[in-house]
């Protein structure tokens, strides 16, 4: 009996000893989980792809000002980002959502779109103007649209400035989800003119050719802006606008446009 007791002792010692050492084996696996920072949030990032020079596609990969823009401040600020593709006229309904976390999509920053997000600085100048097929000759302003046809992207602001114009300047408005549709529509003689954002269809025309040209001056004056819902996600607003002030300050900001937007 009291052999069996000894040995039964020792059984039970070695239990103890063996669940001691599992459990501060587990508790390195928590603390070298936390420093690699496997819990760190990743903010999901609402773009539109068809909106180039800003962002688009190359081989399955995304690119443009605002991808890389995005990406070199979170990596200066430390935060990981995981993009999300949508219609531009979808990305504020889809943080109201809860579905996204920022956006930066070539989006303006306006009164209206200020009712519902926080913009950051902004990060780009740009401006409305008009556009023409190339071989047009009567079109010089958007005084000359009276009884046309004109067309524009819905949920932009230049789909915004030419609904508040139509009835002072005469002409009939057709509303496109993406860009090359609406490019076509005016290139084919469908429609007279489109209202597009400068740098966009600046960089459309010299890069693909379009049978299309700017004409007149711009029609107003934008500045882009990356964006988060208002009431949430202010700190990292923080850090996007951290972020841009460093790239602008060390000139990877300036290396970022030109790479797009070669003068």
């Amino acid at each position: 009996m009291k052999r069996f007791g000894i040995v039964t002792m020792i059984i039970a010692i070695m239990l103890m000893v063996a669940a001691c050492g599992a459990e501060k084996g587990d508790s390195s696996a928590e603390s070298s989980g936390k420093s690699t920072g496997n819990d760190k949030k990743t903010y999901i990032v609402g773009i539109d792809t068809t909106y180039p020079p800003f962002e688009f596609e190359v081989d399955g990969e995304y690119t443009g000002i605002d991808i890389d823009l995005i990406t070199a401040i979170a990596a200066n600020q430390g935060i990981e980002i995981e993009f999300d593709a949508m219609d531009f006229g979808g990305i504020i309904p889809a943080m109201q959502a809860d579905q996204l976390d920022i956006a930066i999509a070539g989006m303006s920053i306006t009164e209206d779109r200020k009712k519902v997000v926080n913009f950051s600085d902004p990060y780009f100048e740009a401006g409305l103007t008009l556009v023409v097929a190339a071989k047009t000759t009567d079109i010089q302003s958007i005084e000359d649209l009276k009884g046309k046809t004109i067309a524009a992207k819905n949920g932009t602001t230049g789909a915004k400035f030419a609904q508040e114009h139509e009835a002072k300047y005469g002409y009939k408005l057709v509303l496109f989800d993406d860009s090359p549709a609406m490019f076509q529509e005016v290139s084919n003689g469908n429609a007279a003119a489109l209202i597009e954002d400068y740098p966009v269809i600046s960089y459309a025309i010299s890069q693909n050719d379009l049978d299309l040209q700017v004409v007149g001056e711009r029609l107003n004056g934008d500045q882009y802006g990356i964006a988060v819902l208002k009431g949430k996600n202010d700190d990292v607003l923080q850090k996007i606008n951290d972020g841009l002030k460093d790239l602008r300050d060390s000139g990877e900001y300036d290396k970022i446009l030109s790479k797009y937007l070669a003068k």
